[in-house]
């Protein structure tokens, strides 16, 4: 089934209207969504002084660019991902640094309730999946993130990352397999059966 946005809220449009000239409506955004995007960039950064940083910048770009802002039928908090993601891109580059997931990060990911296979591989193998994520791309462990921790549709990724849904739904399906892959490896030889039911995870379109 094909993933659908929400219509658009007239409330937040028209908040986002007077919010390019009015510094006041602007901080009811800010309200609104400085959690999200705190959380989003602690989450890729660690750490709290530069994620409390970047979160500043993110917003301070925003109001300056509000004006050009345009509804593409996807979430206002889009445009705001959008703009933490180049940010952090870049913190990284300039630090030379790359993420590292831990386990206590794998355990706030949340997964649709009609996956039952995947919450009870998730809880039984957090180990396993945490050494098989951290050897994928930086690009595919931010889109594990987008949809497993900040739960958002394949459309809101893919403007967040600057790619087309399409696009992401490929590497999505790709990541999987990926995964998948680096499972069986760490399972090793002569646990055909156990593999068998491992693969059962990654079938399901969580």
């Amino acid at each position: 089934m094909a993933e659908t946005n929400p219509p658009p809220d007239p409330a937040e449009m028209a908040l986002i209207d007077q919010a390019r000239n009015d510094k006041d409506a602007f901080g009811e955004l800010y309200a609104r969504y400085y959690d999200k995007i705190y959380n989003y960039i602690y989450y890729r950064t660690g750490n709290a002084e530069d994620a409390e940083d970047l979160t500043a910048k993110v917003f301070m770009r925003a109001m300056q660019h509000i004006g050009n802002y345009e509804d593409k039928g996807v979430p206002f908090s889009a445009w705001l991902y959008r703009i933490a993601h180049n940010l952090v891109a870049n913190w990284h580059r300039d630090n030379s640094r790359r993420q590292m997931l831990s386990l206590d990060d794998i355990a706030q990911w949340r997964v649709a309730e009609d996956s039952p296979e995947f919450t009870a591989q998730l809880m039984e193998d957090k180990a396993m999946l945490l050494s098989s994520i951290r050897r994928l791309p930086a690009d595919r462990q931010e889109l594990l993130t987008l949809k497993f921790v900040e739960n958002l549709s394949n459309a809101e990724i893919g403007e967040i990352m600057g790619r087309s849904e399409g696009a992401i739904k490929s590497l999505y399906h790709r990541t999987l397999l990926a995964l998948r892959e680096d499972f069986e490896q760490q399972l090793g030889d002569g646990r055909e059966a156990t593999i068998e039911k491992k693969r059962g995870f990654f079938r399901r379109p969580f």
